[in-house]
């Protein structure tokens, strides 16, 4: 069984997804249900995302057809 993410952008559900952010801040990434890791800002989704071999997602942080930002403001990762 292979580890490597497959990325494509799908109109049905976007392959990224920033959850909700905690009680004690950050948030759950996820490509595909994969869990990434627990980001505290835009440089930790890009670190996650360029390590799962996605190099140009910081340019996708804001396309709708490859990240859903789930709960809370978008780039936002307070305490909830």
């Amino acid at each position: 069984m292979s580890d490597t993410v497959v990325f494509s952008p799908c109109a049905a559900a976007p392959p990224i997804v920033v959850h909700p952010p905690l009680g004690t801040g950050g948030r759950r990434v996820t490509v595909r249900g994969q869990i990434l890791g627990l980001a505290y800002s835009d440089a930790d989704v890009i670190e996650f995302l360029r390590r799962a071999g996605l190099p140009e997602a910081e340019q996708l942080l804001d396309d709708e057809a490859w990240v859903t930002w789930l709960g809370g403001r978008a780039h936002h990762y307070g305490a909830a």
